[in-house]
């Protein structure tokens, strides 16, 4: 026993006469307008980057000075933050006045704060914790080996370190002291609210 399936065309649907009218009404559909006012053009939007620098320019013009909370790093975002910032740093001390010296060390702390800062309260601790992995890194990448060799980079490595301990202390510890700071505010604040 076969079933006929019986389709209809895609469309508005045509209601029966009513009684006293000989003319059909058509149903509204989604692209009908129900208010019986005209449908509203749709307007195209150009395609290529003059649009979008014309955006961006009236949002810079409008908006002036970005107001409200500054933005947050995620922990990998602090951790590869503070590896990048000290690393620029280094090579910056490299090239201006051939080493690792007083312009590393600031820039270390700078970026330290920087991170603490700037860090989510939820990866409060990868602030104090990125800048040491930081230091080493740029230590160990810039540092000259006077000994060929993984030993010899290895020496490199932890004489750059010892030579540069009040650096990377400062830096740690003011990192630290932020975090901490942040964390105790933050209590205080829940505890108010709560």
């Amino acid at each position: 026993m076969e079933q006929s399936i019986r389709t209809q065309p895609p469309g508005p649907r045509r209601r029966p006469p009513a009684a006293g009218r000989g003319r059909e009404a058509a149903v509204p559909g989604p692209a009908a307008p129900r208010d019986g006012g005209a449908a509203r053009p749709t307007r195209l939007r150009p395609a290529g980057p003059a649009p979008l620098l014309a955006r961006l320019r009236r949002r810079v013009q409008a908006g002036g000075p970005r107001t409200g909370p500054p933005t947050r790093l995620t922990g990998i975002g602090t951790g590869v933050f503070a590896v990048l910032g000290t690393l620029a740093f280094g090579l910056l001390d490299q090239f201006l006045f051939g080493g690792l010296g007083t312009l590393f060390g600031l820039g270390f702390v700078l970026v330290c704060f920087q991170a603490a800062v700037r860090v989510r309260l939820a990866d409060l601790p990868a602030a104090p914790i990125s800048g040491p992995i930081a230091f080493a890194v740029t230590v160990g990448l810039l540092a000259p080996a006077q000994v060929p060799g993984v030993v010899g980079q290895v020496l490199a490595l932890c004489s750059g370190l010892a030579m540069r301990a009040g650096w990377l202390f400062g830096g740690t510890g003011l990192a630290a002291l932020i975090v901490v700071a942040r964390f105790v505010a933050q209590r205080r604040i829940r505890r108010n609210r709560g």
